[in-house]
């Protein structure tokens, strides 16, 4: 069997960021660009008021208060009309083009309105340029403000729109076929009959999937049926990705292995020194548009979510043209809450939530028991051999985003 970084490095090794597309910007929230972006105008593209109040001369900041007539009113989208000279003001807006001539914005506060379209202005801790923002401060035309490999928050969706790119290349959108295997399976809206289960992988997966910023394919139920079995793993087969739950183990209807293996994907390995998780299988099927990185994850709910998160994400990642976490940052390191008596053949990853700079392992019955793992948000990395934890000791902490 594999240890968890050897089994993630084979998974890296066949991993490459996916082709670039042109999309609209309202569309490319998560991804990466592809391409560097360049301002196409200054911005701010004129000197601006950066508060309401007045706009005031350079001759008259020297005086602690001075009456001065107004000229005009400029509001964000105005021309200023006029050229400030001393004894004038102009009443402004923030964000509004500032008129030749002006030395400072004075905000309303300090402004006391007067008879005849005149106000009294209190300068004293007025200063030349004080609440202007000056052209082209924030970016220049020709400057590059988005570099390739940016991730696309809002944020720069909007600096985007800002410049002007209603399309932006960026890496492709990684698409995830989801098939969840198995005789005992019923939708989650259905009643199960004595020896059936309902169909929690299926869900959580594709939840999964879209969390990590790729596109989910619902492949629905996979009975133990190799028929049955080609037919929904062949159409998977056209994504990115595929992901089936269940059916990697060793029993007589474990046949997922063997289907693969008819629709020619190769198995690059099988079982990972890990708990929860050991039967991961992992394989590639390469074809007319590329590749397809295929998943075998246990059937259990709790190891198929342990596993998508150490292989399946850093896969989704590389794909979409992402730094890879576990490789970018080390694993947090947090001291236990309780003292822990540990002994396990393979690494666990346990269930736990962080209490400040303390981790609690939460009692949890086993790879089934997804409503206890529901409360955890984090995993408490216990290497593998016996050990007598104390309380207050430092271990190594994976979130689980």
């Amino acid at each position: 069997m594999l240890e968890v970084s050897a089994a993630l490095d084979l998974i890296l090794q066949q991993t490459a960021p996916l082709a670039a597309q042109r999309l609209p910007v309202a569309k490319t929230l998560g991804q990466v660009l592809a391409e560097d972006v360049a301002a196409d105008v200054d911005s701010p593209p004129h000197d601006k008021a950066m508060m309401d109040g007045v706009a005031v001369a350079a001759g008259d900041l020297g005086q602690a208060d001075a009456e001065l007539q107004v000229l005009e009113t400029i509001t964000a989208g105005d021309t200023p009309q006029t050229a400030l000279e001393p004894g004038a003001c102009v009443r402004i807006m923030t964000g509004a083009p500032i008129p030749p001539g002006t030395a400072a914005v004075v905000m309303r506060e300090q402004v006391a309105e007067l008879p005849n379209g005149r106000v009294r202005v209190a300068l004293t801790n007025t200063t030349a340029g004080k609440h202007i923002m000056r052209r082209g401060a924030s970016m220049h035309c020709g400057e590059v403000i988005l570099p390739r490999g940016t991730c696309l928050r809002p944020l720069e969706v909007g600096l985007l729109s800002e410049v002007g790119r209603a399309q932006v290349m960026v890496v492709g959108r990684p698409q995830v076929a989801v098939l969840a295997t198995g005789n005992e399976l019923v939708p989650a809206d259905e009643q199960p009959s004595p020896g059936m289960i309902r169909n929690t992988n299926g869900p959580m997966l594709l939840a999964a999937a879209t969390a990590a910023g790729a596109a989910p394919h619902d492949l629905g139920i996979g009975r133990d049926d190799r028929e049955q079995l080609a037919e929904r793993i062949a159409e998977g087969l056209q994504r990115d990705i595929l992901l089936l739950s269940g059916g990697v183990s060793a029993g007589v209807l474990d046949l997922v292995p063997g289907v693969l293996q008819q629709l020619g994907v190769r198995q690059v390995f099988h079982k990972v020194r890990l708990k929860p998780g050991k039967p991961l299988w992992f394989g590639v099927s390469q074809h007319a548009e590329g590749q397809t990185l295929v998943f075998g994850l246990p059937g259990n709910p709790v190891s198929a979510l342990v596993c998508f998160r150490l292989f399946v994400q850093p896969a989704l990642q590389r794909l979409a043209g992402q730094a890879v976490a576990s490789e970018s940052k080390p694993l947090e390191m947090l001291r236990l809450s309780e003292p822990y008596e540990h002994s396990s053949e393979r690494s666990v990853y346990w269930p736990a939530r962080r209490r400040g700079t303390m981790v609690e392992l939460l009692a949890w019955h086993g790879s089934a028991d997804l409503r206890h793992f529901s409360a955890a948000d984090c995993l408490a990395v216990l290497p593998a051999g016996e050990r007598r934890y104390s309380q207050g000791e430092l271990v190594e902490v994976l979130d689980l985003g």
